[in-house]
């Protein structure tokens, strides 16, 4: 069993984050995408920071030094600051599936990243998965019949502008692990690096609310809708508690390509929630353009 540790970590990491998806778009159609953003960090640095307490012995992890700090607090700043905030967005504008269907870009992303940053050279079958990603998630975006997400009447500049969002997310996702595994490396926890990652991330995102006068405003609008609190604190803990917990254990136990590649699951989970939930229509179309998009990442990755 620990010698698939890091995969099933993956895979768990897919259905995780699959549920808080849904959560995120329902509580952010009725705050807002940036409230959410917020509050749900707040929300997990509690609770992960009590688990840390729990698992470890202490509140933070005392012992790391300033620059797995540095490298934590950079991977958080790219992947929750910046990148969640264009997610959360494009889950409002454009629903879970699609959104997360774009974030299944996260590993072509991180390849070329990797090409200027690390000295990777992209080989043939490298970029054939990249071509074959591309193609996937291009034909879903393209058929316009399938990717209402419950909003039919969305004109078609607020649906690019959508995708857009969810590039976005997936560009934060990429570069937000790739400076997790450097934080990570010497065997250091996985949760000790993911309160890092949130406490950073929540002081920077609340400091830029309290420089802008926001602060007050979060919650009232939880005020006005109670709801959205019981939705949130069930998606930070699907999300940034469950879900990137075992995000970075498959960091850790696996290579970064296989990890990628298995958490980039969700589309497919979100194919029949997507159907059911927020009544769209699923086409032919969308079911084998989002296997196209998950079978490119893999040949990224495990065809090297």
């Amino acid at each position: 069993m620990d010698a698939y540790l890091g995969e099933l970590a993956g895979l768990g990491t897919s259905l995780f984050w699959s549920f808080s998806s849904v959560l995120f778009t329902l509580s952010g159609r009725r705050v807002g995408p940036a409230v959410v953003n917020r509050v749900r960090l707040l929300m997990a640095v509690v609770m992960v920071s009590l688990l840390h307490l729990a698992v470890e012995g202490s509140l933070l992890p005392l012992d790391a030094g300033l620059e797995r700090w540095g490298w934590m607090g950079l991977s958080g700043l790219i992947g929750f600051v910046i990148g969640d905030a264009m997610l959360f967005q494009a889950f409002v504008m454009i629903g879970p599936r699609l959104s997360m269907l774009l974030m299944a870009l996260a590993p072509v992303m991180g390849a070329l990243l990797a090409w200027p940053l690390l000295g990777e050279r992209l080989t043939a079958s490298e970029i054939a998965g990249i071509l074959l990603a591309l193609s996937g998630v291009t034909w879903v975006v393209l058929d316009r019949s399938s990717s209402k997400a419950g909003l039919p009447d969305m004109p078609p500049r607020f649906y690019a502008l959508g995708v857009l969002f969810g590039l976005g997310g997936a560009l934060g996702q990429a570069g937000g692990l790739i400076a997790s595994k450097a934080g990570l490396e010497g065997g250091f926890p996985a949760l000790s690096g993911n309160v890092m990652r949130l406490i950073i991330s929540t002081v920077v995102i609340w400091g830029l609310a309290a420089a802008s006068g926001r602060v007050r405003s979060n919650f009232t609008a939880l005020r006005e809708h109670p709801r959205a609190i019981a939705l949130l604190a069930a998606a930070a803990i699907f999300g940034p508690v469950v879900g990137v917990w075992l995000s970075l254990v498959a960091v850790q136990n696996a290579p970064v390509g296989i990890a990628s590649t298995l958490m980039s699951f969700p589309p497919i989970i979100l194919l029949p929630i997507g159907h059911f939930l927020f009544k769209e229509h699923i086409t032919w179309r969308a079911v084998v353009g989002t296997a196209l998009a998950i079978a490119g990442t893999a040949v990224i990755f495990l065809g090297t």
